[in-house]
């Protein structure tokens, strides 16, 4: 906002940027962020040892070191387990992604039967999905069912429903409502009105954002093996459990080569059907 201060008819109106009540506001947020900040630092101070902080660079080298080069012998230990991160990932994503479609429909404001009572209850199962990490869904269904892939393609799907839920129902609720309107009008019902006015519009959102979070789901399968849901994740819990540092960085090769394949394979999907 600009405003212009009072002057007499002898001088030049002064234009500023902001009134004397906004930049007031600004400096009070600033000095609370400042002070909010300041408390944060004493906080991580109070268990921070610095000796250990000190010793950090010292410690990363001798690390680094032994971690090159990398043991390309145990590269032939790891296809299996980067296939069985790879199915985690797609079957974690397709589990996600047939229990998100319906939440999101529940949530979008344009398409739920009722926006007072189970509009809230859909975005509650959003919030609630996006809250809690894949690692956590993971370590809570270890416990429950066993260790195994099972529980990190649960622990994947389960994660996955916040994310694909929340696009997709934006994407409901931007669509055009006049070509709703016309297909409403030749006396359509109401699964036609969905199935012609509103699937098709939303159809290729739906595409890119399953394939995107098929590309998430991929990194996040790679770590889910330290609680015990298999993967690479269980290769390298293993090797960080006997220092074996080579083959923790050929597991970080793999890693970073799967990641950049499912980086180009996204990208090049998005663009086919977006």
């Amino acid at each position: 906002m600009t405003v212009m201060t009072d002057s007499s008819p002898s001088q030049a109106p002064v234009w500023q940027r902001s009134s004397s009540r906004q930049r007031l506001v600004k400096w009070v947020v600033l000095f609370w962020l400042v002070a909010f900040s300041v408390y944060c630092w004493q906080v991580m101070n109070e268990d921070t040892i610095w000796a250990f902080v000190e010793d950090a660079p010292a410690q990363a080298a001798d690390i680094g070191g032994r971690m090159f080069p990398p043991e390309w012998s145990y590269l032939g230990r790891l296809w299996q387990p980067l296939w069985d991160t790879l199915n985690m990932a797609t079957l974690g994503t397709v589990l996600g992604v047939i229990m998100a479609v319906p939440v999101a429909f529940l949530a979008a404001s344009n398409t739920t039967p009722s926006v007072r009572f189970i509009r809230p209850l859909a975005l509650l199962i959003i919030v609630a999905s996006r809250s809690i990490n894949s690692l956590i869904w993971a370590l809570l269904l270890v416990a429950i069912i066993g260790p195994g892939l099972l529980a990190g393609v649960i622990a994947i799907g389960l994660r996955s429903i916040g994310f694909v839920a929340k696009l997709l129902y934006e994407a409901i609720e931007e669509i055009d409502e006049r070509q709703v309107d016309a297909v409403r009008a030749t006396g359509a019902s109401g699964l036609q009105v969905m199935n012609y006015a509103v699937v098709p519009q939303i159809l290729p959102a739906f595409w890119g954002i399953s394939v995107f979070r098929w590309d998430i789901n991929i990194r996040e399968s790679t770590i889910l093996g330290l609680v015990g849901a298999g993967g690479l994740g269980l290769n390298l819990q293993s090797s960080l459990n006997v220092l074996a540092w080579n083959q923790v960085s050929m597991i970080f090769v793999v890693i970073l080569f799967t990641v950049i394949a499912s980086e180009w394979v996204s990208a090049r999907v998005r663009q086919a059907v977006l």
